[in-house]
């Protein structure tokens, strides 16, 4: 499995001029997705949906607004 591009602006685009704060979305080879955020696991596990579940090797990431509309128009559509 490789990274094949960037989905949306790069984090400097989106004005991080740091490497503290760098959400980011990666297609990858398979046709997946990799999505670099902050790990909200702890915070959010017991607010899933009743429908939602998460295996033990699963972490919930979280990105930023602006992160996920500036990838909005390189996300396929199928």
């Amino acid at each position: 499995m490789k990274i094949v591009r960037r989905i949306g602006v790069s984090p400097r685009e989106r004005g991080s001029a740091t490497a503290e704060t760098c959400p980011d979305i990666f297609e990858l080879s398979d046709g997946s997705f990799a999505v670099i955020g902050t790990d909200a696991t702890d915070k959010l596990d017991g607010a899933l949906p009743p429908d939602a579940a998460r295996a033990a090797y699963e972490r919930i990431v979280v990105i930023s607004r602006q992160t996920l509309i500036e990838a909005k128009a390189d996300i396929p559509d199928a």
